[in-house]
């Protein structure tokens, strides 16, 4: 009888370790709260807002817990995103060197954030001096930005699938730090003026 019960609880625990998986995600969350801090950092922009705390539901407690008694079970790899090597900190000070020399043409609308996590130039008539200054700072930046998104993905050991996620969730970020005025690109790829 203890020989069949070992095996009936060993059967248990197989059954039971079957319905557990583990799902590795892009970390979408991880690198969104990054992308928000490193704008920040280049654009000197620190607002010191906290995030909003969760209020405790008991209800939703107890029905987490019954859950995790019946159905299978997910355990999420939590994964630490690297934002802080040294070519990510040197891509970070230039573009914070840089920014600067780039924000009068912000103010000025002649450039603004695009929906791919770029600078986009939205003025076309330019006396040749200021298309070449704003072409030139313009291409640099964008370079930099690619450099940034690019490590990112490397340090992380993200797919070369994540690259255009990387650039979406930093053009949230570039987008929603943007001041009043400044030129934007929705989704949609639509300019507007921030408000």
């Amino acid at each position: 009888m203890g020989k069949k019960l070992r095996h009936l609880a060993l059967g248990f625990v197989i059954v039971f370790a079957a319905c557990v998986t583990v799902n590795i995600y892009f970390p979408a969350a991880a690198i969104q709260k990054a992308a928000d801090e490193i704008v920040d950092d280049v654009r000197g922009t620190k607002d010191g807002k906290k995030p909003e705390e969760k209020k405790d539901d008991k209800r939703s407690g107890i029905i987490d817990s019954l859950k995790g008694l019946i159905g299978p079970k997910e355990a999420s790899a939590q994964i630490n995103v690297e934002v802080s090597t040294p070519a990510i900190r040197s891509i970070k000070q230039a573009m914070k060197d840089s920014f600067p020399q780039i924000k009068p043409f912000y103010d000025k609308g002649l450039v603004g954030e695009n929906n791919m996590g770029l600078v986009g130039i939205k003025a076309a008539d330019l006396s040749l001096k200021d298309k070449a200054d704003v072409n030139r700072l313009v291409d640099a930046e964008n370079k930099n930005r690619m450099a940034l998104y690019t490590e990112i993905m490397k340090a992380n050991k993200l797919g070369g699938d994540s690259l255009p996620k990387i650039q979406k969730l930093f053009a949230n970020s570039w987008r929603d730090k943007s001041q009043p005025g400044w030129w934007i690109q929705n989704e949609q790829g639509g300019w507007e003026k921030k408000k």
